[in-house]
């Protein structure tokens, strides 16, 4: 076991057969076997996973990582920066996409008629009756979207010349780095709304 453990990838993988094999049992024994709600809760699964692991780098960065390099040792920033930003980063974006795509269809696979709500904030006409939390719910859905794009357009372009991996001069580099920390900044500030209205949602109207 111990063998299997010191892998990342094994014990990864490990780990997602396992939730798969829970996946199919709760297929199994859902009332409607697999439906469109039994797809719904996968889409849910993914979007959940995937948004752990964006949530919680972009809380890695801003609790530990912006506010601890300045005190660490300029001979030793270089290990940061070359090593560590760089395959946060990677995990960081791509979950970034993956909790996106995976929530609006979990958005759409609950109906066009839905979606539509949530997207326009309730005032698409009524397509949905008797669901007050339309307006804040779309708060959420677009804050997460203004997140994403922020990540792909704004933080990581900028994180690129910040570490070298876009040559650019030092200057460019300077300000570059300060974009990217600002962005960051930035998301920090929309997440504790944004899943506010996730949560609150899935719990008073489901």
């Amino acid at each position: 076991m111990g063998k299997l453990l010191s892998s990342f990838r094994a014990t990864v993988i490990l780990s997602l057969v396992l939730a798969g094999l829970m996946i199919f049992a709760f297929g199994q024994v859902a009332a409607g076997g697999f439906d469109g709600i039994f797809w719904q809760a996968v889409f849910r699964w993914v979007h959940v996973a995937a948004g752990i692991l964006w949530i919680g780098l972009l809380y890695y960065f801003n609790f530990v990582q912006i506010r601890v390099m300045p005190s660490i040792p300029a001979e030793l920033k270089p290990a940061v920066g070359k090593h560590i930003a760089p395959e946060a980063l990677f995990w960081f974006r791509w979950s970034a996409l993956v909790t996106v795509l995976a929530g609006l269809a979990v958005m759409f696979a609950r109906g066009h008629a839905y979606a539509a709500e949530v997207l326009s904030f309730g005032m698409a006409g009524g397509l949905v009756e008797g669901d007050q939390g339309f307006m804040l719910m779309g708060m959420g859905v677009w804050l997460a979207i203004i997140m994403f794009l922020n990540v792909w357009g704004i933080i990581w372009p900028n994180q690129k010349r910040a570490l070298g991996i876009v040559v650019v001069d030092d200057d460019k580099k300077a300000r570059a780095a300060r974009i990217a920390m600002l962005g960051s900044r930035t998301n920090l500030l929309l997440s504790f709304p944004m899943l506010t209205s996730m949560a609150m949602y899935q719990t008073l109207f489901g």
